[in-house]
């Protein structure tokens, strides 16, 4: 019941707020010192596990095929190839923090690094210049 005088809202997400796993077994080992360039760049099953995991990991905010709503930036206007890895793995890796609000969490140790460029590799072909 909602008390005289309030407002009651209720706010939804994109799929479930917590993160989902990414079964990235198909996707060659890229060892664990996190990488600044790519290694999956146009391989087709790192672009499919890629757009699972954004699907289940990132739309929430970033938005459904990387669209955002407002929320969190707009992924396809992110740099494509190398010159984008970088920016991309480390907010991936680290989150984004600003005057002590958290904007972003830090998914590299949630997801692993393979799943992150595997998402890089899917936005990589969302990617728009308007």
């Amino acid at each position: 019941m909602v008390a005289a005088g309030s407002i009651g809202v209720n706010v939804y997400a994109h799929g479930n707020v917590t993160p989902q796993p990414v079964d990235t077994t198909a996707l060659k080992d890229i060892g664990t010192e996190w990488l600044k360039v790519n290694p999956y760049r146009g391989d087709a099953t790192a672009i499919k596990i890629g757009e699972s995991a954004y699907g289940q990991n990132c739309a929430r905010c970033h938005g459904l095929e990387a669209i955002s709503g407002g929320i969190a930036p707009d992924l396809r206007y992110l740099d494509v190839g190398e010159a984008g890895d970088e920016w991309f793995i480390q907010r991936f890796q680290h989150g984004s923090v600003r005057d002590g609000k958290v904007y972003m969490p830090p998914m590299g140790d949630v997801l692993g690094q393979k799943a992150g460029w595997a998402i890089r590799s899917w936005l990589d072909t969302k990617h728009s210049e308007e």
